[in-house]
């Protein structure tokens, strides 16, 4: 079986639909195999909604390795700016398209993009729970590569366990951005990248 980092057309469909309350709101999403966290909203993407500082986010939010949609959508919806939502996988592409009309989020844009290989203009805010298990090179590569599409002070915001490397990469991430821990719990961290 494929990774849900990769594009593995020899999964069979097996459409699902979720539902969950945030921000008092109810989100519903469309969900199927060979995507992240295909039945329910994982616990590191809960964690990094509920931990965001919401005033401090503006402008444009860009939501790299999206999956089926969960951050951005959120986000959308809840704070009403318009998002950029990306992913290399093209199921899960199919499914943030979808989610983004059952959720009626009109400002998001979906785009298919390897990290930020389609992306040239800059946000305010990106947002990602990087895709782990493609390896410590790819996700450095989203969160340190974030830097050049962030706005002057813009923000990253993203998750990260303990287990796969939380403290290494804060050491690793303070060379570049003013880091803040908004959250520790079970394991996760919820990290806060300021670009200076």
């Amino acid at each position: 079986m494929g990774q849900y980092f990769e594009n593995d057309t020899s999964l069979t469909s097996q459409l699902r639909r979720i539902s969950f309350r945030l921000f008092e709101q109810e989100f519903h999403f469309y969900t199927d195999n060979g995507v992240f966290s295909k039945t329910s909203i994982d616990y590191g993407s809960k964690l990094l909604l509920e931990s965001l500082p919401l005033s401090s986010i503006k402008g444009k939010i860009l939501d790299v390795g999206c999956g089926y949609g969960t951050l951005g959508i959120v986000l959308a919806k809840t704070l009403k700016l318009p998002v950029v939502m990306v992913d290399v996988n093209r199921r899960a592409l199919h499914l943030a398209r979808r989610n983004v009309k059952e959720n009626k989020c009109s400002s998001v844009e979906v785009k298919e993009s390897d990290g930020y290989q389609n992306i040239e203009e800059k946000f305010q805010t990106i947002i990602t729970n990087p895709p782990i298990r493609a390896g410590k090179e790819v996700v450095y590569r989203i969160l340190i590569g974030a830097i050049e599409h962030l706005e002057k002070d813009g923000n990253l915001f993203f998750v990260i366990r303990k287990e796969q490397g939380a403290k290494s990469t804060i050491s690793e991430l303070e060379k570049y951005y003013h880091i803040t821990v908004l959250e520790r719990k079970k394991g996760f961290f919820i990290i806060w990248a300021k670009n200076s």
